[in-house]
């Protein structure tokens, strides 16, 4: 039904001890997803912030060009590599080309031909020069109006990077509101931008967290609206407290500049995916004997 990698990407996820990630497990029949929330009611996981984990190095980068702007992210095996001038030169050159032609997917972006090479040839090419896997993850392209701005910045040196679209509101707010992306990771930028799919699970995971706590089923329905309201200030971009005045929300801070968050895109490097292998075996044995 499960296997030891499953309880070991579970605890990666949630943080909770090898015995908690099993009897998970066991209760939601293998399914990970399911698990992570038995264990969020159970009130054992932080899981929400977990599932995000950084686990690959590389960097991301960000180009804007008039009224056209790229978010990308390539990675590596090493951070040693990631500060190579070489590895930098190539993503710099992928942003351009991404900027420069009709591209919507990573295989549009690979097939690229410049100067009789592809990118996936380069790509391919200052794999076998550095030694390291290198590989071209995703990349968001975003185009604005004339009255729009973009903002963007690249946290650590590209191990985070945003990119905002405002209407109405300068470079400088555009910037301190892709800062606060940075920072506080929105899923989305307001309450009606939150997919049904999670709305659903949250309310489900609610339910039974206040239903543990003892509350009858219809007191528990009612006490959902009220989490669900804390659980929007926590993912969306309008309604989190502006990381510079927390006083105020982003939305009005940007309303107070005569602006409004169009769109929104974060990139973190190697997030879901994982970055070496453990010794789960080794790891077992050391709490059998402990």
């Amino acid at each position: 039904m499960f296997g030891a990698g499953d309880i070991k990407e579970l605890r990666e996820k949630t943080g909770a001890g090898m015995l908690d990630c099993k009897k998970a497990l066991e209760a939601a029949s293998g399914d990970i997803e399911k698990a992570v929330d038995w264990l969020r009611e159970k009130g054992i996981s932080k899981a929400a912030k977990k599932e995000s984990r950084i686990a690959a190095e590389g960097l991301c980068a960000t180009l804007v060009d008039g009224n056209q702007a790229v978010l990308l992210e390539v990675n590596c095996e090493t951070d040693f590599v990631a500060k190579n001038e070489e590895f930098k030169n190539f993503i710099a050159f992928v942003a351009e080309q991404i900027l420069k032609h009709d591209v919507t997917t990573n295989e549009d972006v690979l097939a690229l031909t410049i100067d009789g090479e592809t990118i996936e040839s380069k790509l391919i090419a200052l794999t076998a020069k550095i030694g390291e896997k290198i590989s071209f993850r995703r990349f968001v392209k975003l185009t604005k109006q004339d009255d729009e701005t973009f903002g963007q910045y690249l946290h650590m040196g590209g191990k985070i990077g945003t990119l905002v679209v405002l209407t109405g509101a300068d470079s400088e707010v555009a910037k301190d509101v892709a800062m606060h992306v940075a920072a506080m990771n929105p899923t989305c930028i307001m309450r009606e931008d939150v997919p049904s799919d999670l709305l659903e699970r949250e309310s489900n995971v609610i339910k039974e967290q206040v239903m543990n706590e003892g509350k009858p089923a219809e007191i528990a329905e009612k006490m959902v609206a009220g989490r669900l309201n804390k659980f929007y200030k926590e993912i969306c971009l309008n309604e989190q407290p502006f990381i510079k005045e927390p006083d105020m929300t982003v939305e009005t801070y940007v309303k107070n500049h005569g602006g409004k968050v169009v769109a929104m895109v974060r990139f973190a490097v190697g997030e879901g995916i994982e970055k070496k292998q453990e010794d789960f075996a080794q790891e077992v044995m050391n709490q059998i004997k402990g």
